[in-house]
């Protein structure tokens, strides 16, 4: 029996891909391991989903570092200890810089609320609705230096057709936590087999 697929959650806020990711573990329909919840936030809301999951979380703030590096370089030997195979980011804010892109290449999976190359970053669905884009969706894809310009693992959209930013943001919620833990495991699969 192959040893589970370590993963680090990377959060920003409320945290809901993370529980579907942590729900589609529990329910056996993701082969990992959610070793650790990472957030630049010490008052998201996803520690508390992370506690609720019994979920180690380590909270911390970018600004007591004096640069990204220092606090990439701390995050890269915790996240060795626990000996972590992927980082997914689930709404994590920050662009992640070479410490972390050079210790994880091709193994940091990001999610993002558009049809990249589409409109990316911050506030995408914002971006989506003031273009009267015509379709929104959601990409998942690896990330690299760029702004949401790594390549893309699958995507998934849906015609606009007039609906609310609230209507059009439901339909992406409910595609991420759908689409994020099947493509995964995909991914998960396929690394196994080399």
């Amino acid at each position: 029996m192959k040893n589970k697929v370590k993963i680090a959650v990377f959060a920003s806020g409320n945290g809901s891909n993370f529980q579907a990711i942590a729900d589609a573990v529990k329910a056996g329909s993701l082969d990992a391991e959610i070793v650790l919840v990472v957030t630049d936030r010490p008052n998201a809301y996803v520690i508390e989903r992370a506690r609720q999951a019994n979920i180690p979380s380590f909270a911390f703030i970018p600004a007591d570092y004096d640069s990204k590096k220092s606090y990439e370089e701390m995050l890269k030997g915790k996240l060795e200890s626990l000996q972590v195979d992927w980082i997914v980011l689930a709404g994590f804010m920050r662009l992640i810089g070479p410490a972390l892109l050079e210790a994880y290449e091709n193994r940091i999976v990001n999610i993002h609320p558009s049809v990249l190359p589409a409109f990316p970053g911050k506030d995408a669905i914002g971006q989506t609705m003031a273009a009267r884009a015509e379709s929104a969706g959601v990409t998942i894809h690896f990330v690299d230096a760029g702004m949401d310009t790594g390549n893309i693992i699958v995507q998934e959209s849906f015609k606009v057709n007039g609906r609310s930013r609230e209507a059009v943001e439901n339909e992406i919620h409910a595609i991420e936590h759908k689409l994020y833990p099947v493509a995964l495991q995909r991914l998960f699969n396929l690394n196994n087999m080399h």
